[in-house]
């Protein structure tokens, strides 16, 4: 096919009645709308489409290997221990806390083959912050690694609903006295081993995946099996998408080896879990797991398991690129950088676009609440759109609605309008576990009320302006820190930048810039301000910045702490320590 193919008539051609995208009407808790007619029911069946790739690599961590059909038998012998020895019922909460670890994807699946509703925790989270999530959740049995263990120990007499935890290894010794350990709780794995008979439907819960909490308690996104596999669709739709459209990307007929993704990224996240992992398993890829993220060896990964994709989050990406160790690295098996979870500067595409000679850049849009992928840009489109994250899917339907709007269908704005992206469709969660106060605010009539800024296109792409709580006002001048950033992106000295609100006495608020220069560049504050200037309304242009040594605060999403940041630069910005650790002042020249 050649390029001249239209996003609308890919479109129409995919999803032609008998193809494999063909989307039905059908009532999702009594809210109509489009689905995948193709997509597997449950999860179980995506397991079982995993069977068919037999004896291929499935899981890669340091020296182990595990086959898919190795996997699924794993799976299928814990998913029988979960009912039979600890009493894991169709509903049960169980909950997942560990670093990524082979034993986190094999519990994924042996718990949801028992029918309990997967819990996977936030592994950075304190043992107070466990503990939160394991009793707001009501989960029965958990699976941890040692140092998860460790951390939960002093709660776990609080925890009244909490029968059983199970110990994976870590980076200890797994403790004897608060349960067994995985591999004693798995015991012998039958040859023949299949999941237990559990009725499972498309619209059961499936997963209970804890917000970010970067204001107040994490609130848990109940997601449905039809969720998760909507999410798999979405992404499948966008690969062949651009197959026809483009052609020769990762997977093509000419291309015809295993699939190799370098899992970079925490599979507690939605990112992790529905848009790598389980689409993964559904696709017969091979899963290089990292004990932690290097970008050294990230690069020695690539190089060694020949691996196609990578990304996750753009700040990945761009510390691959940037590693010194990339030039004399062999990564000539690339064939996709994609990445999503947080803003990405508009510069990325070109630089993977020249670091890849075969690789294509493609970037996304989602959140916990639609159970990862929205909207996908690839191809020729992100070139020529590379401030956007691209088209919703076809099953999707996304509005953009004037800020404060509380329900009711989204009024028809014209293309280009800026308002709130509202969201709605088969990947939709249902709610948040046990609130349904905060779920009736966030969900009307099936529309997700994303709290994100964004504009729509006369062609339809959505481009994500800011968050609504990060908009910064000043003057009655709303400024959009993702455009200030990403103007900042495009100086040559700058690796990373967060833009926040600085109270004024007049203004209100004013433009402030926390800057990561690259290694061996050095640049003064009034040329990073110039350099917005000319890109961008005069009021948009930091009037404050500080330059920082140390990597931005990210939560394992990829997002910024912006909260955080703006507390410690704030606060550092009056102390002799925090200029000689974060900072310089408004007028110095800073070196990376």
């Amino acid at each position: 096919m050649t390029d001249e193919m239209s996003f609308e008539d890919a479109v129409a051609r995919l999803t032609a009645p008998g193809q494999m995208f063909e989307m039905q009407d059908v009532l999702v808790r009594g809210v109509p709308m489009r689905a995948w007619k193709a997509a597997p029911p449950t999860l179980r069946s995506v397991l079982d489409l995993s069977l068919g790739y037999g004896d291929a690599d499935f899981i890669v961590y340091e020296d182990e290997r595990t086959s898919f059909a190795q996997h699924y038998r794993i799976a299928a012998t814990l998913a029988h221990r979960l009912r039979d020895d600890l009493g894991v019922q169709k509903g049960d909460r169980v909950a997942i806390a560990m670093r990524n670890l082979p034993e986190w994807i094999m519990a994924f699946w042996g718990a949801v083959c028992a029918g309990a509703i997967v819990v996977p925790l936030n592994a950075w989270w304190t043992g107070a912050e466990l503990a939160y999530g394991l009793s707001d959740s009501g989960t029965t049995v958990a699976i941890v690694d040692t140092e998860r263990a460790e951390r939960l120990r002093p709660y776990l007499s609080e925890l009244g609903q909490l029968r059983t935890v199970v110990t994976a290894r870590g980076d200890g010794d797994a403790p004897k006295d608060l349960g067994p350990c995985f591999a004693e709780l798995l015991g012998d794995v039958a040859d023949d081993a299949v999941p237990p008979a559990v009725e499972l439907l498309p619209d059961d819960d499936a997963t209970i995946f804890y917000t970010s909490g970067t204001t107040g308690k994490p609130k848990g996104a109940v997601g449905t099996h039809r969720n998760t596999c909507t999410n798999l669709m979405n992404i499948f739709f966008n690969h062949m998408m651009s197959q026809l459209r483009w052609g020769g990307a990762e997977g093509s007929v000419e291309d015809a080896r295993q699939r190799c993704y370098l899992l970079n990224v925490p599979l507690f996240h939605a990112t992790g879990c529905h848009a790598v992992l389980v689409t993964n398993t559904a696709a017969g890829t091979k899963l290089v797991l990292m004990h932690h993220f290097d970008p050294e060896r990230a690069l020695e990964l690539i190089e060694r398991e020949k691996v196609t994709i990578f990304g996750g989050v753009p700040t990945v990406v761009m510390r691959i690129l940037d590693s010194p160790d990339f030039a004399r690295r062999d990564v000539s098996s690339v064939r996709s950088v994609s990445y999503g979870g947080a803003p990405a500067p508009t510069d990325l595409v070109r630089r993977i676009n020249e670091a890849f000679s075969t690789g294509h850049a493609g970037n996304g849009y989602g959140l916990t609440e639609t159970s990862a992928a929205t909207a996908m840009n690839s191809g020729a489109d992100y070139v020529r759109k590379p401030d956007s994250v691209g088209h919703a899917a076809p099953v999707a339907d996304v509005a953009v609605v004037p800020e404060g709007t509380i329900g009711g269908e989204p009024p028809a704005l014209p293309p280009g309008t800026v308002g709130e992206l509202w969201v709605k469709g088969p990947h939709v969660v249902r709610g948040y576990w046990n609130r349904p106060e905060e779920t009736a605010r966030a969900i009307t009539e099936g529309w997700l009320h994303t709290g994100d800024i964004a504009r729509i296109d006369e062609e339809g792409f959505i481009f994500i302006v800011d968050r609504a709580k990060d908009v910064v006002i000043r003057g009655g001048e709303n400024v959009y820190s993702v455009e200030v950033e990403d103007a900042l992106f495009t100086h040559p000295a700058v690796a990373d930048c967060a833009v926040i609100g600085v109270p004024h006495p007049v203004l209100g608020e004013e433009v402030g810039a926390v800057v990561v220069l690259r290694p061996g560049h050095k640049v003064r504050a009034e040329e990073l301000a110039d350099h917005v200037r000319g890109r961008l309304a005069n009021f948009n242009v930091p009037t404050r910045l500080w330059f920082r040594r140390a990597p931005l605060p990210r939560n394992p999403a990829g997002k910024l702490l912006k909260r955080a940041l703006r507390e410690e630069v704030l606060g550092a910005a009056g102390s002799e320590a925090g200029r000689a650790t974060a900072w310089a002042g408004a007028s110095n020249e800073w070196e990376g």
